[in-house]
């Protein structure tokens, strides 16, 4: 009986742990730069040490061709998630990469018509259009969903990230990267900074 009793309360306690919720924290700061009004947008900052697998978004994410541009310049998804691609601009386009994280042509399409890729490999995707060689922009991919895109002040914040010693990565397309080690709390949050030249 008292085997029993005992049995009972270790299945009690473990499905008492498994309701809590997983202790996570919040990561934030600013990219600073110094200069005479530097650009401190369009900076993706990522978690690289966090492995999945993690669920994709069941909605697309986009990236608009208008105005002869690729809106956002910078779009940063996790791996899986599907990217839709709407023309709309009076006028035919193309989307096609050649980056080694993503190979695709989508052929000319008209305005208000649209494509759709689904992004499976970590990475950076530099997008073109073959019809307009001044079009450009990139898709980052990252393995998890512990991420977030500064805006133009610079600023930026990860939620619900895991406790823990964590390695913390900023990409620009312009800027060589940079990591910092984070020590994450179970709860609250910790400010992270990067510094860049003007």
């Amino acid at each position: 009986m008292a085997w029993l009793v005992k049995q009972a309360l270790l299945v009690a306690s473990i499905g008492l742990l498994a309701c809590q919720p997983a202790l996570a924290g919040t990561i934030e700061g600013h990219v600073r730069g110094t200069g005479p009004t530097p650009d401190l947008s369009n900076f993706v900052i990522s978690l690289e040490d966090i492995e999945g697998p993690f669920p994709p978004p069941e909605q697309p994410v986009l990236m608009e061709q208008k105005e002869l541009r690729f809106v956002p310049h910078v779009l940063a998804v996790q791996v899986g998630t599907t990217v839709e691609f709407p023309n709309s601009d009076p006028l035919s386009h193309n989307v096609f990469s050649i980056s080694e994280a993503k190979r695709f042509n989508l052929g000319l399409y008209a305005r208000g018509t649209s494509r759709r890729v689904r992004f499976d490999k970590p990475g950076v995707v530099e997008l073109l259009c073959n019809v307009h060689l001044e079009m450009s922009s990139y898709i980052v991919v990252v393995k998890n969903p512990y991420f977030a895109k500064t805006g133009p002040d610079g600023t930026y914040r990860i939620e619900g990230v895991p406790a823990g010693r964590h390695r913390l990565r900023y990409w620009h397309e312009r800027r060589a990267a940079q990591e910092r080690t984070v020590q994450v709390p179970e709860t609250g949050s910790v400010t992270v900074d990067f510094s860049i030249g003007g």
